[in-house]
């Protein structure tokens, strides 16, 4: 399936949604409290650099809109001129680089939002889907990081089940599917269809409130 780009202009800390699952991510823009780089000549105040590195921020998430990812990129590394702790900047330059199949780019960018804040939810889970065909144990353990912060992330669910699966361990993997679909009906579509029935099944252990 073509990979796309779906753009997004509210910042939250959630994952993904299930476009991803069809190969395409997400830009995000949102608020963010400035870090100004140090260097030669007087410092422009906070707010007006915040400003304008916001600014920069939603035109790159415009230009993406318009398929301009070339520009998108340029507006993103002026928001990191002006603030190079910006994690969002950081991130959408892991989104364009994971759209273009660059892969070493993309994972470098998702790293630098992930030093900035490790607990990015969305750029761990972009992380984990994009590392997973070549280290699936890595993209595993930054699966379960996440459902283990929020458990009704539904898409990473799935994720996890398919890295379970494809590393034989079927029992996990069944239970994730189980989850991702009781969290999010519409994925059941996506559930190889070995584990489509037991996706349905009843609660988890977990999930009646004993103990696993």
């Amino acid at each position: 399936m073509k990979k796309r780009i779906v753009l997004w202009t509210g910042l939250a800390a959630t994952v993904v949604v299930a476009n991803v699952v069809a190969g395409g991510v997400q830009l995000l823009a949102g608020g963010h409290h400035i870090t100004p780089a140090t260097g030669p000549g007087p410092a422009a105040p906070a707010a007006r650099l915040a400003a304008k590195a916001e600014g920069l921020l939603q035109v790159g998430i415009k230009q993406g809109e318009n398929k301009d990812f070339p520009g998108a990129t340029r507006s993103f590394r002026q928001v990191l001129d002006l603030d190079p702790a910006n994690k969002l900047a950081w991130y959408n330059l892991g989104v364009i680089a994971q759209h273009d199949n660059r892969t070493a780019d993309a994972r470098a960018a998702y790293d630098h939002a992930l030093k900035i804040d490790p607990d990015f939810e969305s750029a761990l889970y972009n992380k984990a889907v994009l590392i997973e065909p070549s280290h699936t144990d890595q993209a595993i353990a930054i699966l379960r990081r996440i459902v283990g912060a929020d458990p009704k992330a539904a898409t990473a669910y799935l994720h996890l089940g398919q890295a379970l699966a494809k590393k034989g361990r079927d029992g996990e993997a069944e239970d994730a599917f189980g989850r991702a679909v009781r969290a999010d009906r519409s994925l059941q579509q996506f559930v190889p269809e070995q584990f489509r029935d037991s996706a349905s099944a009843a609660p988890t252990a977990t999930e009646t409130g004993t103990t696993e």
